[in-house]
């Protein structure tokens, strides 16, 4: 039997766009995905689950079943719903403070992320992450937000900040929809990691006494084959979807092996290198020897291969399983072995990617003090059995299976070295998903989204005996 360490803090995640519905209510400002959703028209943001009025009932869900902790974010255009610190929403800052208040009251530990997929549609407009008006009003936004909110201990700058950059200009699949561009794709990964690196050194100047990290994406990057021509594949995708960020923000240099592998798949697609300055890289620099902890998003793990035809993504929004495609020119071509499983999204179950992950940052980046799990999770095809009662509980017997192995993974690094303190389940409740809807359902309470009823599923059941005992029964 397994055994996490007494003080490994059990959570659940959440984002603010994805639970809290409301989007026009109380002078919320738009944000980059309001009218992308809405042309789009095959779902709304409204209601996810309603958190924004049910919070409370949420919380104390979570005291029952054993979470110590909730990743939440701000939604900045609540609070300034332009994104420039000039117009203030106090409707916005009173929420938060009611959240953080509930969180109080029910003993749960707020981890609070600043950008969580959502910028303003004003500075969306401007250039996103390619703004600098965007970059200075979000350390703007921040600061306010660390004054304003002395009752969080624990921040975290950007939430996935590969996802953003990525989908934004390469597979197109975020707003604006932009594809092929590697260029401002790694731009903006470069200015992320700045303004990242602004925020953490601001945090730090105001001595507030608590701590600040960031969240990455982590999909554990292998060669297909032992081909050199794979082995190079699996670099080229990871150097681009995970080492430029960790080496940003963790080291606070970028490696000459990674820029190199860089400048390779812009060269491949006839795109500039990306610009910085020597004082970006001071600040860089000066960030990473004073990060709290890292968190690590890991869901699953890819398998490349050579390929020097065009680029080609085709993005498995609807569960259609076998439909996902991946091919970057410069970089290469995703293809799984014949063994491993996956969801029915095309997302592999292979819990040792989350174990060597772990244990990457913990050989590789030595200047981080603690690495936190910040969201892993199983996304499944669920539904309210017929006649539910009150007292009916969802059986999700997969999503025990998925956690038992991912979280043994987890147990397993922390006995190989890795510091790893906590862990957040995704999600806490059923939530929206940005390219999903409402199908895809990962948490540990069912929402019936027409009533915003909660179910208790099983896994629920299991996660507070976890949280209870800190063993992974066999």
């Amino acid at each position: 039997m397994l055994k996490l360490p007494k003080d490994f803090l059990m959570g659940g995640a959440t984002a603010a766009y994805q639970v809290e519905g409301a989007t026009k209510e109380d002078g919320k400002g738009k944000v980059l995905w309001d009218d992308y959703l809405e042309k789009q028209g095959r779902f709304s943001p409204d209601p996810a689950a309603d958190f924004y009025h049910r919070y409370d009932d949420d919380l104390a869900l979570s005291e029952k079943y054993g979470v110590q902790t909730i990743r939440v974010s701000i939604a900045w255009s609540r609070i300034f719903p332009e994104g420039t610190t000039d117009k203030l929403e106090p409707r916005g800052v009173e929420y938060y403070h009611k959240l953080f208040a509930s969180c109080a009251k029910h003993h749960i530990i707020p981890f609070v992320t600043l950008h969580h997929f959502d910028t303003p549609k004003k500075l969306h407009d401007m250039g996103d992450w390619m703004s600098p008006v965007m970059l200075d009003s979000f350390v703007d936004y921040a600061k306010y937000c660390f004054k304003e909110f002395p009752e969080v201990k624990y921040w975290i700058t950007i939430n996935e900040p590969t996802s953003m950059a990525i989908q934004q200009h390469v597979s197109g699949t975020f707003p604006p929809g932009e594809k092929g561009r590697f260029d401002n794709a790694v731009q903006a990964e470069h200015n992320q990691n700045v303004a990242h690196a602004r925020i953490v050194n601001a945090y730090k100047e105001m001595n507030l006494g608590g701590e600040i990290g960031i969240v990455h994406a982590i999909q554990t990057v292998y060669p297909y084959s032992d081909s050199q021509g794979d082995r190079h594949a699996a670099a080229l995708k990871d150097a681009f979807e995970d080492r430029f960020y960790l080496d940003g923000t963790l080291a606070g240099e970028y490696s000459p092996e990674t820029l190199s592998l860089i400048k390779e798949i812009l060269d491949a697609n006839n795109q500039p290198m990306f610009k910085s300055t020597p004082k970006e890289m001071e600040e860089l620099s000066k960030a990473a020897h004073q990060l709290d902890f890292v968190g690590v998003n890991n869901y699953f793990s890819v398998w490349m291969r050579a390929y020097d035809g065009a680029s080609e993504t085709i993005h498995n929004g609807t569960g259609a399983k076998g439909t996902s495609v991946s091919r970057l020119h410069g970089i290469g071509e995703e293809r799984k072995p014949d063994n491993i499983e996956t969801t029915d999204w095309d997302w592999a179950i292979y819990p040792k990617g989350m174990h060597d992950t772990l244990m990457r940052i913990h050989n590789d980046y030595p200047l981080v003090p603690a690495t936190y799990v910040t969201e892993n999770g199983i996304g499944l095809k669920e539904s309210l059995p017929e006649g539910a009662t009150d007292d009916t509980i969802i059986d999700d017997p997969k999503r025990i299976d998925y956690l038992k192995k991912y979280i043994s993974a987890i147990a397993d690094a922390i006995n190989d070295g890795a510091n790893v303190k906590g862990y957040f389940i995704w999600s806490l409740q059923d939530q929206f998903s940005w390219t999903n809807g409402y199908s895809k359902r990962y948490g540990l309470f069912f929402v019936d989204f027409p009533t915003q009823k909660r179910y208790v599923k099983k896994s629920a059941y299991w996660f507070k005996n976890l949280s209870e005992t800190h063993e992974i029964e066999d």
